[in-house]
């Protein structure tokens, strides 16, 4: 038992030491407060909304990264996709059918679009409220640079 407890210390020490003290703060911070996506799901703060059903809600992000931009977002808040609970399997599907309904919608189904969910700091996640990014209406070029290269032996 006591090695057990031991190995547990070992491996949650190592995942509170995993982001940097300011990226943890910072997360900190908003974890205690009611998340953006809340508020504009609740109507309190302004976005333009393309699609909401009873779960899911997407709207355009304030600062745009293509010519087809939106952020899909489960209306129960989840903070990263850590977070995910088997009760939330459906509403991680429904988010994949929206993001299909609204490339179609945008006429970009058939040239190509991204999808992305970013988790914590080195994806460089800033609102801890799950939530997908549809890009799309221009060549995306890489996710990442090219320039990794694991060595083989």
């Amino acid at each position: 038992m006591k090695k057990i407890l031991i190995s547990l210390l070992v491996i949650y020490s190592h995942q509170l030491s995993a982001q940097s003290p300011e990226y943890a703060e910072n997360k900190a911070k908003k974890l205690a407060k009611e998340s953006p996506f809340t508020k504009i799901i609740n109507r309190e703060l302004p976005a333009t909304i393309v699609y909401e059903d009873d779960e899911i809600i997407a709207f355009v992000p304030l600062r745009k990264q293509a010519p087809v931009h939106y952020l899909i977002v489960p209306k129960k808040r989840i903070l990263t996709i850590n977070n995910l609970q088997e009760e939330d399997v459906k509403v991680i599907g429904q988010m994949h059918l929206v993001a299909k309904r609204l490339a179609l919608k945008e006429g970009i189904s058939e040239t190509g679009y991204r999808l992305s969910i970013n988790t914590n700091e080195d994806s460089g996640q800033s609102v801890f409220h799950l939530h997908m990014h549809l890009l799309g209406g221009m060549k995306l070029g890489p996710m990442v640079e090219q320039t990794y290269r694991e060595e083989r032996e």
